[in-house]
């Protein structure tokens, strides 16, 4: 038997076994229990709840487009990567890895853990849909009728209104992009200071590297993800080394409290969160919004952590 025969096998008996445990996991989850998917996606439960959603006015750093503050209700729990999706478990289901740095890992760090980079939103999409489909969930990306990506054509390289118009499917089950606002909600984790370890000022780099890579301490590379410390919900880089993809379009925010945003029904731009390795510490406090980018871009740093219901 070749050694691609014995993996699919092995990965066919991992989804057979996952999927018995689905809809218990589904009809009774509580926040903070963990699984590890079939292709290695470790994930915690978060529960609902509501924050205050962007900065206040005397964050130090802060941007105009971090405000106004205001209240946003996340009415459902939902499960999201401990970790970025790391360029090992990228390959293993895109085949590929289109990482910049995929060579020359820190000492003591395994390249395969380092998080993937370099892809666009629109790859982030493909990907979250092949996932679901390999591990036996309900894909929750469509495309003209389509859940399937080999459907979609191959992933554009410049504006694309086709791929634009991709909706999410109503009670899909898949693995997805967080929204900005789940996404914030996940960092903060409770807190209200602008990281959350409960730093106040991005210049204060000891505190900060506790926590993140960033240019201060990274060696201006990404680091294998998991080797700073959690927040108080169990997620590992959330401040820094990869800049992650949200499902939003930029827009301004309203001035009312909200429940489950998603972001405006159209735009120019989407929004990436978190900081990097390459940037200092004030592009990764937890409402940071200035990483602004074309839904094509393939930019250093770029990279994913996804979210299921």
């Amino acid at each position: 038997m070749t050694t691609n025969k014995k993996q699919r096998l092995a990965l066919t008996a991992a989804v057979v076994a996952w999927l018995a445990t689905v809809g218990s996991i589904q009809a009774q989850p509580a926040p903070g229990q963990r699984m590890t998917s079939p292709t290695g996606i470790a994930a915690v439960r978060l529960p609902a709840g509501t924050f205050t959603m962007g900065s206040p006015a005397n964050e130090i750093g802060r941007w105009d487009n971090e405000g106004p503050q205001r209240q946003v209700t996340i009415s459902q729990g939902f499960w999201m990567g401990i970790y970025p999706v790391t360029q090992e478990q990228w390959t293993r289901v895109m085949g590929s890895n289109p990482s910049w740095y995929s060579d020359n890992p820190a000492a003591g760090e395994t390249q395969g853990r380092r998080p993937v980079e370099s892809i666009s939103w629109y790859d982030a999409i493909v990907f979250a849909n092949r996932l679901s489909i390999m591990e036996g969930l309900s894909p929750a990306y469509r495309i003209a009728g389509s859940t399937n990506p080999d459907h979609w054509g191959p992933v554009p390289t410049s504006w694309n209104a086709f791929w634009n118009a991709v909706e999410i499917v109503p009670g899909s089950n898949g693995w997805r992009l967080p929204t900005e606002a789940q996404w914030e909600y996940a960092a903060r984790a409770g807190t209200t200071t602008a990281f959350s370890n409960g730093t106040q000022n991005w210049e204060d780099e000891w505190d900060v590297d506790n926590i993140a890579w960033t240019a201060s301490n990274s060696g201006i590379m990404t680091r294998e993800v998991g080797r700073r410390q959690p927040n108080d919900w169990g997620l590992h880089d959330m401040h820094g080394n990869v800049m992650e993809w949200v499902w939003d379009w930029l827009g301004t925010y309203p001035n009312l409290a909200q429940t489950d945003p998603a972001g405006p029904s159209s735009g120019v731009l989407r929004v990436a969160r978190g900081g990097s390795s390459n940037h200092s510490a004030l592009s990764a406090r937890s409402a940071d919004r200035s990483f602004q980018v074309v839904s094509f871009s393939r930019d250093l740093g770029l990279g994913v952590r996804l979210v299921r219901p």
